[in-house]
């Protein structure tokens, strides 16, 4: 038993040589790890839409060492695309890996997809009428009046074709179920279209008056009511 122990702490040394080298070994080793990347898209001519685009991100595997690739913040890249000069129709942009920003000691190998297709339209812009949506009946004895909108239009802009089509945009419903006195509220538009947004996105202000019935015109509902067969 005496060879085991004879130099002992030279043996214990080589062990800790042996694991140091070891360790230095596995981290230097260059190690893959994948990011989805958004895409950023630039230059987009002012009188032209993004109506669809094939991808909002791209995913990038990325090799280097575990060092560089804790460097990385996956919040901080992204992959931009130049559009500027381009016209209406599809466009098929090739991935250039080249054009991400990484930290010294890590590469890009492989992306996915490598094309990405951008649909542009030409943009249109009109100003439309507003129209209240309201729904239920208000409280007993009251009905509704008139019904303000402020502004009365609104300015909309987006996909040539999509604008030319609206003639007027609803609001958000309003519901003046067994209401008995006004209402005063600001209200947002709903827009039906894909591809239309509010050059203005600020609220209006919708008025719905509510009156009571008077007292003839009850008497005149409830006889109609009576004579109506059951």
């Amino acid at each position: 038993m005496r060879w085991l122990y004879g130099n002992l702490g030279y043996k214990l040394l080589a062990v800790g040589v042996a694991f140091l080298l070891w360790g230095v070994s596995h981290s230097s080793k260059p190690v893959q790890r994948g990011f989805d990347v958004p895409m950023v898209l630039r230059g987009v001519p002012d009188d032209l839409v993004i109506v669809e685009q094939s991808v909002t991100e791209v995913n990038v595997r990325v090799l280097g060492s575990r060092a560089s690739l804790r460097n990385i913040s996956a919040g901080e890249l992204e992959y931009p695309v130049e559009v500027s000069g381009a016209k209406p129709g599809v466009l098929s942009i090739e991935v250039e890996l080249a054009a991400l920003d990484l930290p010294r000691g890590a590469q890009p190998v492989s992306r996915s997809p490598s094309t990405v297709k951008l649909t542009l339209a030409k943009r249109g812009t009109k100003t439309v009428r507003v129209k209240p949506d309201i729904i239920g009946e208000p409280a007993a004895g009251f009905v509704m009046g008139e019904i303000g909108l402020d502004p009365p239009r609104v300015r909309i802009t987006g996909a040539e074709s999509e604008v030319l089509r609206l003639k007027e945009v609803l609001t958000e419903t309003i519901d003046i179920t067994g209401t008995s006195e006004n209402i005063v509220r600001e209200v947002r538009v709903a827009l039906s279209g894909r591809n239309v947004w509010l050059e203005e996105t600020s609220p209006l202000t919708a008025t719905v008056q509510i009156g009571q019935i008077e007292e003839e015109e009850t008497a005149e509902a409830d006889a109609e009511a009576e004579e109506t067969p059951g």
